[in-house]
């Protein structure tokens, strides 16, 4: 398995984890969103949205974050990313989508580069239309982590990892990185801090990725004894 990755895409890093969790191994092949490597005519025949990841596995490639943590879902099925009931595999893509499709996309660096490019927003306009979606979308989130009961260790709770626990580690990891707010997401918070004490979040961390900057410092917070904890 080839996986073309960037060690801060919040994308990226879901997948990352779902390697991990599953124990399947893969070369990674770093794509510079920075430097716009994501656009080269060469990446763009691999994924023609010109974004990672990618997963490259038996001459296919695969792009999206969940496609591809559902592929692994087929090609490994334990342990589970969608364990459980119908209810439950249900709740852990509903949860999944909503960050991927409704939250993600507003704090990305695409977004953020066509609200400054395109629309001239400077730098505190374009935090506070970010903080103003992200928030909103995560407040969603929270309300419907609180309809399956309070404050847990994972979404399905006990130490049951799923599909939609990949997705709200990196979130967070981007909420913090951005200065936004997380206090108010005491559900979140909490699955925050026990998965990041898990192998798969730390090995997939982007503290820990080939290309992480070498003088990278973990996030504030709940992220910042990954290195020491890996160490």
């Amino acid at each position: 398995m080839k996986l073309y990755t960037y060690f801060r895409s919040s994308t990226a890093y879901r997948v990352r984890t779902a390697l991990a969790v599953k124990g399947l191994d893969y070369e990674a092949h770093p794509i510079n969103l920075l430097k716009s490597e994501q656009l080269d005519d060469a990446y763009k025949k691999v994924n023609p949205m010109a974004g990672v990841p990618a997963l490259e596995h038996d001459g296919k490639v695969i792009s999206q974050s969940l496609a591809i943590i559902e592929y692994l879902e087929d090609v490994k099925p334990l342990p589970s990313l969608l364990p459980g009931s119908a209810a439950d595999k249900a709740f852990a893509r509903q949860i999944a989508q909503a960050i991927g499709t409704d939250v993600h996309p507003l704090i990305n660096l695409r977004t953020m580069k066509y609200l400054g490019d395109k629309l001239g927003a400077d730098e505190a306009a374009k935090k506070d239309w970010t903080a103003h979606w992200v928030m909103k979308g995560m407040h969603a989130v929270e309300a419907m982590l609180a309809t399956r009961g309070g404050v847990r260790n994972t979404v399905l709770g006990g130490d049951v990892i799923s599909m939609a626990d990949l997705c709200i580690i990196p979130q967070m990891y981007s909420m913090r990185r951005n200065g936004l707010p997380v206090e108010d997401l005491p559900i979140c918070c909490a699955i925050e801090r026990y998965c990041i004490t898990l192998e798969p979040f730390i090995k997939a961390s982007p503290e820990m990725q080939q290309d992480a900057l070498p003088d990278l410092e973990p996030i504030h917070g709940p992220h910042a004894p990954l290195l020491k904890h890996a160490a």
